[in-house]
């Protein structure tokens, strides 16, 4: 089942990056009403002029206290990212997503890096945190684990992103998770971010279904 599942993953990876100029509106926008995408989230003023972003919306049958511990957990060497992990592996991240709550990861610190693979891959820093509410990540060095500073580093190669996680009531039993990335970078990285996009987004809506599924399974 999860090679199966890694190879639609993989088919979703190679017609959005095909057709990304046609899906671009749609997959930044997925699940999201025009008042949630439009609508001020914590973390915004970490990038207060985005040169990319994106807010994505998906509606979960559980209170947010159920939802909230899926996000705690999150990261390399942690809970995982709940999404395509052999596709990840492919990479060399070696994410293993669990369908338990682990109630030793249950209270990161802001400061605590989350990472999307080992050592010197990809990597947050979590900025603030709301409990069953928000939680906020900045981009970090992957080589100190340091935030990136928006306001001191503007050169060649430099890159500043957000990850917001954001958990609202829907209704009485049900919650809706936003997911925004607001990102700014150096001209020259334009290209690398416009190509990674479109990869990001069916790794991240695969995320978002994990997220549901095991929010709504498990109590």
């Amino acid at each position: 089942m999860n090679f199966l599942q890694n190879v639609q993953g993989a088919v979703q990876v190679g017609i959005t990056l095909v057709l990304s100029p046609i899906l671009r509106s749609w997959y930044n926008s997925w699940g999201a009403s025009g008042a949630e995408a439009a609508e001020p989230l914590a973390g915004d003023e970490r990038v207060p002029e985005p040169r990319l972003g994106y807010t994505r919306a998906i509606t979960i049958k559980a209170p947010a206290e159920r939802v909230w511990p899926w996000l705690a957990q999150m990261g390399q060497g942690r809970g995982g990212l709940y999404s395509y992990d052999g596709l990840e592996n492919l990479a060399g991240c070696d994410i293993h997503s669990v369908d338990q709550i682990l109630p030793e990861l249950q209270h990161p610190q802001v400061g605590e890096l989350i990472r999307l693979g080992p050592q010197g891959y990809p990597c947050f820093a979590v900025a603030s945190i709301e409990a069953n509410r928000a939680l906020v990540l900045i981009s970090a060095d992957p080589k100190t684990g340091q935030p990136v500073d928006h306001e001191q580093q503007k050169d060649k190669g430099f890159s500043i992103a957000t990850w917001q996680f954001i958990l609202q009531p829907a209704d009485e039993n049900g919650t809706r998770l936003l997911v925004r990335q607001r990102l700014a970078f150096s001209s020259d990285l334009r290209w690398l971010w416009r190509l990674t996009e479109p990869i990001g987004f069916v790794m991240e809506r695969k995320m978002m279904l994990g997220i549901r599924r095991r929010a709504e399974r498990y109590p």
